[in-house]
């Protein structure tokens, strides 16, 4: 049942008992405190009517009428409370107050406070002496009057007590119900959140605790919008890409192989044609195989150039280092003016197939654009761990690649081309980032890559 009630429900639960158990204690302590003030109100009624009936016994024995003198100091004593008193001549005994005659007010005491609170009941003789005729007085206790006076006082308590209960359970439920209607909210916003409505946001209200949840909800729902929507823009962009890529690929095998391919089978006719001759000629054979050679050794370049794009030649084989000198001697053999410096760490460690890849990959397209279109001079590569910053997703290392050139710069208004495009979004997905700072002169790119080392 408890697992079952909801958080205002259990607070308005406890929130009861609490007030009913505080009132219940309450309510204890006065019946235990009965008995003790019955017992200490009827030793101190009984002490101070004794001291009256003394002093007003006093000089009795010089009235003209001493017995009736006694007889209507006995008459004036039944009006106080909480005592009995009566006279006792010589040889009879006074007879004990009956319970019917100890007040009308026991009757709305229940018996079971009554025999818990009631003191055992005592009497005071006081001797008087008539003309040397011994006589006494006889006080007899009744706390009946107390008893009732303190249950009412009991009653009244439970009643105020459970009015003030009653009125502050309310209070209370309705302050708790104000301060956790945000909850509902937060719920509802979540389950929307869950199946995909990231633009749900939540009024913060509430306690302040509740109106922080609110906003950091509201932000992350705006968060995962925004993270959605970028994978969405991402996929949409690979596809993009990739279409692209193909596109190129297909257009080069078409405007490449075609005429090579025609041109082999032309000269592998006229080969077939010689060969029909009775005496083919050795020049004219020479000539066309020589062709032929030409146009394959055009085609395995063209073959290199593919196989390049889709995948560096030698980076499984021979390992990041190697590959990416291979890369770097085959950029200063085309462009000896241009002087490149190379860094890189050797507590890289091993980074990874894909790692290796993108790296490669990176440096690749900063060549490219530095030798191409900013006419640097100067190209510095460097490539080393990197501590994990804010932003990056997952518990894994980083390397961080960073190519310096001393070129032209970008244009404030350059939009980047379709290399560099297409390595952002490939770091993107993969979890690192990639970013272009242009100066006055020259670019640097930095490009944070995650590896396979935790």
């Amino acid at each position: 049942m408890w697992q079952r009630l909801s958080l205002r429900g259990r607070i308005n639960l406890l929130l009861a008992l609490v007030l009913a158990l505080g009132l219940a204690i309450n309510v204890a302590r006065l019946v235990l405190e009965a008995g003790p003030r019955v017992q200490a109100e009827d030793e101190s009624v009984t002490r101070l009517a004794r001291e009256f009936v003394e002093t007003s016994v006093t000089g009795l024995d010089e009235a003209s009428n001493p017995d009736a003198r006694l007889n209507q100091i006995v008459q004036d004593l039944q009006r106080l409370r909480h005592v009995s008193i009566t006279r006792q001549d010589d040889g009879v005994a006074a007879a004990r107050p009956a319970a019917a005659d100890m007040g009308d007010d026991a009757h709305s005491v229940p018996a079971w406070f009554v025999s818990l609170v009631h003191p055992e009941q005592t009497s005071v003789r006081v001797p008087v002496v008539i003309h040397g005729k011994p006589s006494a007085l006889v006080i007899t206790s009744i706390p009946n009057d107390e008893i009732a006076e303190i249950w009412d006082g009991i009653v009244t308590q439970l009643e105020v007590g459970s009015a003030i209960a009653v009125a502050l359970f309310l209070i209370t439920m309705t302050v708790i119900g104000r301060a956790l209607a945000p909850l509902e909210a937060l719920s509802q916003a979540m389950t929307r959140i869950e199946a995909g409505s990231y633009d749900v946001r939540v009024e913060p209200g509430g306690a302040p605790e509740l109106a922080a949840i609110c906003k950091r909800l509201n932000h992350l729902a705006a968060t995962l919008g925004e993270a959605v929507e970028d994978k969405r823009q991402l996929a949409e962009r690979a596809v993009s890409l990739q279409d692209l890529e193909r596109k190129e690929i297909g257009r080069e095998l078409h405007d490449e192989f075609g005429p090579y391919l025609f041109a082999l089978r032309a000269h592998a006719g006229a080969l077939m044609r010689l060969a029909d001759l009775p005496e083919p000629g050795a020049g004219a054979l020479r000539k066309h195989g020589s062709a032929i050679l030409e146009q394959v050794n055009a085609l395995q370049q063209f073959n290199r150039r593919i196989l390049e794009k889709l995948r560096p030649a030698g980076l499984a084989e021979l390992g990041l280092r190697e590959a990416l000198g291979v890369l770097l001697r085959l950029w200063n053999e085309l462009h000896p003016d241009v002087t490149i410096e190379t860094t890189i760490s050797q507590a890289l460690g091993e980074t990874g197939e894909t790692a290796d890849l993108t790296i490669y990959r990176v440096v690749q397209e900063a060549l490219t654009n530095a030798f191409r279109h900013a006419g640097a001079t100067e190209v510095n590569v460097s490539i080393e761990p990197a501590e994990r910053s804010a932003g990056l997703r997952g518990n894994r290392g980083y390397a961080l690649v960073r190519v310096c050139d001393n070129g032209r710069g970008l244009q404030p208004d350059q939009k980047f081309g379709l290399g560099l495009t297409g390595m952002r979004e490939r770091l993107l997905a993969l979890g690192g980032t990639l970013t272009v700072a242009s100066g006055e002169r020259g670019v640097t790119i930095e490009a944070m890559v995650p590896t396979g080392a935790a």
